[in-house]
């Protein structure tokens, strides 16, 4: 029971703490640039739109998995590798998506990949700013699948993860513990030339690639 409650809390917590960081900073955008550039600001707060209507719908998944008795009806709806672009988008017009080859993935790994890039796109908005970023998604090895985001501004988040707290899910920690529950690893930090980089690498348990 205690497993369940703190897997649902770490779902929750990534659903509303990235959709609202999302509509809180493209929110501030929209109002800076709402005399001189009415074009943005219109543009903007459509991401906010955007950002608020997937908030609701993951909520009501969220709900549903709440009342289902069994674990198929989350992974069976739950986000994977073909909402990524969405969810580049919806993080603002500066992200860089790149997935190749498409892999194939367990529905559990496909939900930690979004999740993870979800996380780090979160940090991204609300540390970086406007700047550059570039997600990247591919195979490297067999049975296994690595996530890059990095970004070109620097961002002030701790050079290294921070110890590990009974419970913890927020922010790095949680992608650690993400990428631990798929058997897999996770590094963030600070680069030489500026900006920030996230890398997991999770086995897959499949060999071929789609």
């Amino acid at each position: 029971m205690t497993d369940e409650r703190l897997r649902i809390a770490r779902e929750l917590h990534d659903v509303v703490a990235h959709h609202l960081t999302v509509i809180a900073v493209r929110a501030e955008v929209a109002r800076a640039v709402a005399s001189s550039n009415p074009q943005e600001a219109e543009q903007t707060l459509a991401l906010v739109g955007t950002a608020g209507r997937t908030a609701l719908t993951e909520m009501r998944r969220m709900l549903g998995v709440l009342r289902s008795p069994t674990d198929e009806a989350e992974l069976g709806s739950a986000p994977g590798l073909a909402d990524l672009p969405a969810l580049a988008d919806g993080a603002g017009p500066r992200v860089q998506l790149s997935v190749d080859p498409h892999p194939l993935l367990p529905p559990g790994v496909e939900l930690a990949v979004y999740r993870i890039v979800q996380e780090a796109l979160t940090n991204v908005v609300k540390h970086a700013g406007s700047a550059d970023c570039r997600v990247n998604l591919s195979r490297t090895a067999p049975g296994a699948v690595e996530i890059e985001v990095v970004n070109d501004a620097p961002a002030r988040l701790p050079s290294r993860l921070p110890p590990r707290r009974p419970g913890g899910g927020h922010g790095l920690i949680g992608m650690r513990e993400r990428a631990a529950m798929c058997g897999g690893t996770l590094s963030a930090g600070p680069l030489a030339t500026g900006g920030f980089r996230v890398h997991a690498r999770l086995p897959c348990g499949l060999g071929t690639a789609r």
